[in-house]
């Protein structure tokens, strides 16, 4: 008795000798070299590797360099894409592009320059500008990557998700765990615009994703246009957690809208009181607020960061790196980000990218004609949950001791 391979069908690989002249056909390619830290160039070395690559074999002694560096380095590299752009860009998709099934969204990804033209943004975060057009439904849908929406301008939407419409307006910050049917509808007579952001591209490479269509319409019942979610009136009350839900850790947040009112208030607090001589901002004219889940008091979502960051005008933030990579969008004001060696002038909207262990600060230079804050607000989503869980989280700031 033998034991048959999976589809009951029996392969015969054959080996053939190899000389350092003969093609192999494998993916593996190993040179040797003539350098520090690697073995004398003979010809049994090469012979040594011809057998390697015939094996799909890779020696840790021609790879270490690259695989064990001695500091992060990013595939992806600091860019910004300009909101003014980018919403115009949207705007004419809006009139060409349906938002029917298969393409399933109006979504238009940033792709960074240096993933080979990959929609991601980083190689763990995607972003993206959505367009709704008046009247339209963006048809529903479930996905086990964990997404968000942001709006930075403009209101009308509803997003329905589990069969609750919760409106979407300036400032608001929308969470969505995965695996939670949801759809989009436009109640008003004008487009509307947001960012959405997901982990497409960690639930891409690590090989877990999960998709599955929903209904093509929502109910009329869903066409209401309440001003508060059902989620908002159980979950929406600062420091008040409802006894008849139990916690659910690592599912995400339950609280589907955090409302500007809220983090723009907050945000003020902070600068007030250390304006008054008390402590309350991350660093001088540095106000900044990270949004959590109500019922656990963690991230919002198990792969995701958010937060709002607000700049003082005149105040510079001090270099910092941090594994993992960010994107953030200028929610108003504008300044000067500096990534690394790279440098721009920003304004409302904007988006740009943080790589892992690129150093990042931000000058602001926000007045009242630009800001309804008087101050740059930068809205900020990261990947920082997923390395933290794993332990390979890691933050400098520049100035102090490593």
């Amino acid at each position: 008795m033998f034991c048959r391979p999976a589809w009951h069908t029996l392969w015969t690989v054959t080996h053939s000798s190899l000389t350092p002249d003969i093609a192999t056909g494998s993916p593996v390619r190993l040179r040797a070299v003539s350098a520090v830290g690697q073995p004398e160039v003979t010809p049994a070395l090469k012979e040594l590797y011809r057998g390697f690559e015939q094996e799909l074999l890779v020696p840790l002694w021609t790879e270490i360099g690259d695989l064990m560096p001695t500091r992060p380095r990013s595939r992806a590299v600091p860019h910004v894409w300009r909101w003014e752009q980018l919403r115009a860009l949207a705007e004419r998709a809006g009139e060409i592009v349906p938002v029917g099934r298969g393409g399933e969204r109006r979504a238009i990804a940033l792709a960074n320059p240096s993933l080979g033209g990959r929609p991601f943004a980083t190689p763990t975060l995607w972003a993206a500008i959505q367009y709704l057009m008046p009247g339209e439904d963006a048809p529903e849908h479930r996905h086990t990557q964990h997404a968000f929406r942001f709006v930075v301008e403009g209101e009308g939407v509803w997003t329905v998700v589990g069969g609750d419409p919760v409106a979407m307006r300036r400032g608001d910050f929308l969470p969505q765990a995965g695996w939670n049917m949801h759809a989009h509808h436009n109640a008003t007579t004008e487009p509307m615009a947001w960012i959405d952001g997901l982990d497409i591209p960690f639930q891409y490479a690590g090989e877990t994703q999960f998709f599955e269509f929903g209904r093509d319409q929502i109910s009329d019942a869903e066409r209401v246009t309440p001003d508060r979610s059902r989620a908002e009136r159980l979950w929406g009350h600062p420091g008040l957690r409802p006894v008849s839900a139990a916690a659910a850790p690592g599912t995400g947040t339950p609280l589907t809208a955090y409302r500007w009112e809220h983090t723009d208030r907050a945000l003020g607090d902070q600068l007030a009181l250390e304006a008054e001589g008390f402590a309350g901002t991350v660093e001088p004219g540095h106000a900044a607020v990270r949004f959590t889940d109500p019922a656990t008091g963690s991230d919002v979502l198990p792969t995701i960061r958010a937060e709002m960051h607000r700049v003082a005008r005149g105040a510079e933030t001090a270099p910092v790196r941090e594994t993992g990579s960010s994107v953030y969008q200028v929610f108003d004001g504008s300044g000067t980000v500096t990534v690394g060696e790279t440098s721009w002038s920003v304004t409302r909207g904007d988006l740009f990218v943080v790589p892992s262990w690129q150093p990042l600060s931000v000058c602001s230079e926000a007045g009242t004609t630009d800001s309804d804050s008087g101050a740059l607000d930068l809205f900020r989503f990261s990947d920082s949950p997923i390395f933290e869980a794993l332990g390979l989280d890691r933050v400098h700031v520049e100035g102090t001791t490593p």
